[in-house]
């Protein structure tokens, strides 16, 4: 896409919702964050949130839905209905539903043929425009879901994706030793066939049980080059604000 254009998601009709999983508990950062929620954390002087907004603004994007549960009050009170140009929705859990739970409780939100879904605590430096530019017309496969996959240093953090040649997710390995690995970067496409075979009413954990069940079966991965920033530990959130956001 020619430099300084933008999609119309709007009439494109595949993806035109992205949600933001927004309601984590953040225990492992809750020593640094007393009384904050993990996506408001400040890096670069402003709510970690901001920056994924204008991510999704720029793949040029309109509605973003906030999947909220623990603190959502504080995060709609911060973020509010708009940002940079995007109608701020939200789906907010009263019990713990997991990853996948939260997701299925707002498909009344999603009217496009699919949904761009991104963990509320990474960044992946990525056009996400080119993400579903991908995922709808230049997949090798016919995938029903994809992940971004990115390379690191040391997977240990996050277990590694099992991949064909093709692309295709195979499987997960879980984080074990340190070295080098291709890792899921928090940055998914869901089908919306994916989104409605998510049980409702309960908890449901996305990594373990849905793309565990995908696997092999229409699950692949668009592998990306790019900066990953991920605020999910003490140690993870002060190189991230070291290196400001």
């Amino acid at each position: 896409m020619p430099a300084g254009s933008k999609r119309n998601l709007e009439t494109d009709g595949a993806v035109r919702e992205a949600a933001i999983l927004a309601g984590g508990l953040g225990t492992r950062l809750s020593a640094a964050l007393p009384g904050v929620p993990k996506v408001l954390a400040e890096v670069g002087g402003r709510p970690f949130l901001a920056g994924l907004l204008d991510q999704l603004a720029a793949a040029g994007l309109k509605r973003v839905v906030l999947l909220t549960g623990h603190m959502a009050d504080a995060v709609e009170q911060a973020m509010g209905r708009a940002h940079n140009g995007l109608e701020l929705l939200y789906s907010r859990e009263e019990t713990a539903l997991g990853t996948a739970g939260a997701i299925r409780l707002a498909l009344p939100h999603f009217t496009g043929q699919a949904a761009l879904v991104l963990n509320g605590d990474s960044r992946l430096g990525i056009d996400l425009g080119d993400f579903i530019d991908w995922f709808v017309q230049a997949a090798p496969v016919s995938p029903v879901a994809a992940i971004a996959a990115v390379s690191v240093d040391d997977a240990s953090r996050y277990g590694r994706l099992r991949l064909g040649e093709d692309g295709a997710v195979l499987g997960f390995d879980e984080k074990s030793a340190h070295g080098p690995g291709v890792v899921n970067a928090g940055v998914y496409l869901l089908s919306r066939a994916v989104i409605e075979s998510i049980p409702a009413g309960r908890p449901v954990s996305l990594e373990r049980e849905i793309f565990a069940a995908l696997a092999g079966k229409g699950l692949t991965a668009y592998p990306c080059r790019a900066d990953f920033i991920d605020i999910g530990t003490p140690e993870a959130y002060n190189r991230a604000r070291r290196a400001g956001g």
